[in-house]
């Protein structure tokens, strides 16, 4: 069969390879002059530094097969993900851990003491939490939520804390002891050569058509037997009844000679700070030696139709647009939607691989019985 994948990101690149080693051909379309969409990276003419240049992006995953493929393709160095954050002019360690509090509150706990001290300071009165800002007092309390969420959340979604649901504060956001790896997955690394340089590696391959500046319409799918569609759900009907909602980031870039920050992530939590953070990309790779620095101011905002999606807003009146654009899709024919744009949700990029083999894996079933192909990698609500 002759597919289409529309966007080289993980999703298209993914399928295309898994469809293509299993005798079928492919072409993969692309807007941008560069595969691997936000997750791509290029060297720094200036400094040689290896930047994110849509923001930092670091792997992390309990999904061995996940895992083992990535490797398979590109070689995974050891990085963990160490986060600071500035708030009322002092430097402390996210996400809160016993460092964190003990620092906060000028203290010297143990890990029970500052456990038991926490939930002194929580509002138990709140017994379901419902919103962002009722989860947060729940669990740390005031001064915890002012200094490290209130201001940060705000600045991130563009309103006030109480306007976000609960479920946006998944897990208790406090550690009660010394660990500070942000994240708590078994794999954690970053590509020794960038995930662009990864992503061609799946890419390349003689039954792969890669058309780089390309820009797709819907006129184009017929002379296709399939379609794989990674971009925006609403944008396939041509936002034709509404926008779905997305939070967009404008990146002021800058260099530095030297060490800036002294670590890859600051963030700001002060709402008086106009950016949530600043990254220093040459913390990404400490495996390499740079004198010059390249670092990014980040600044949320509320997407417009000539910017970049990043984040979906998933209310309740997005949600309402969406489950419209969802029947509208269920009754098309010959195309898959897939990944985080096509799917309307946030995916880490584990995620993103995992849905993508387990696409892929369903279309060669569905074709080998003569079934219908998937509309959705995976329902987006």
């Amino acid at each position: 069969m002759k597919f289409l994948m529309v966007g080289a990101g993980l999703s298209g690149a993914v399928i295309g390879r898994h469809l293509v080693e299993a005798g079928h051909d492919i072409t993969v379309v692309d807007t941008r002059p560069h595969v691997a969409g936000n997750c791509h990276t290029e060297r720094c003419a200036q400094t040689g530094v290896l930047v994110h240049v849509y923001g930092p992006h670091i792997f992390h995953t309990d999904d061995t097969e996940v895992w083992d493929y990535v490797n398979r393709y590109e070689t995974f160095r050891p990085y963990k993900n160490r986060v600071k954050t500035v708030s009322g002019g002092r430097v402390y360690s996210l996400p809160i851990n016993l460092h964190t509090i003990n620092q906060f509150f000028g203290k010297a706990m143990n890990p029970s003491e500052a456990r038991a001290f926490i939930e002194a300071q929580a509002d138990t009165t709140i017994a379901d939490p419902q919103t962002f800002e009722e989860q947060a007092l729940r669990f740390v309390g005031a001064s915890l939520y002012v200094a490290f969420f209130k201001g940060y959340t705000q600045k991130q979604w563009g309103c006030h804390p109480s306007e976000l649901p609960a479920s946006i504060l998944k897990r208790l956001p406090v550690r009660f002891n010394y660990d500070d790896n942000y994240f708590f997955h078994r794999f954690q690394g970053m590509p020794e050569n960038g995930y662009t340089a990864m992503v061609e590696r799946i890419l390349d391959h003689p039954g792969i058509t890669l058309r780089l500046n390309t820009r797709f319409s819907r006129d184009q799918a017929g002379t296709y037997d399939h379609v794989f569609y990674t971009g925006p759900l609403d944008g396939w009907y041509d936002y034709d009844i509404g926008r779905l909602g997305y939070r967009t980031l404008d990146f002021e870039r800058f260099t530095h000679d030297g060490d800036y920050q002294g670590c890859a992530v600051m963030n700001y939590g002060d709402v008086q700070v106009p950016f949530t953070r600043i990254t220093e990309h040459k913390h990404f790779a400490p495996w390499e030696t740079h004198q010059g620095s390249v670092c990014y101011r980040e600044y949320s905002r509320e997407c417009g139709p000539n910017d970049i999606p990043y984040y979906p807003v998933r209310l309740i009146k997005e949600k309402a647009l969406l489950t419209d654009y969802m029947a509208r899709a269920q009754a098309e024919k010959n195309v898959t939607f897939v990944g985080r744009l096509g799917t309307y949700r946030y995916l880490d990029m584990d995620v993103t691989i995992r849905e993508a083999l387990d696409c892929a894996r369903s279309v060669l079933e569905q074709i080998a019985t003569g079934g219908d192909l998937p509309v959705f990698s995976r329902t987006p609500m």
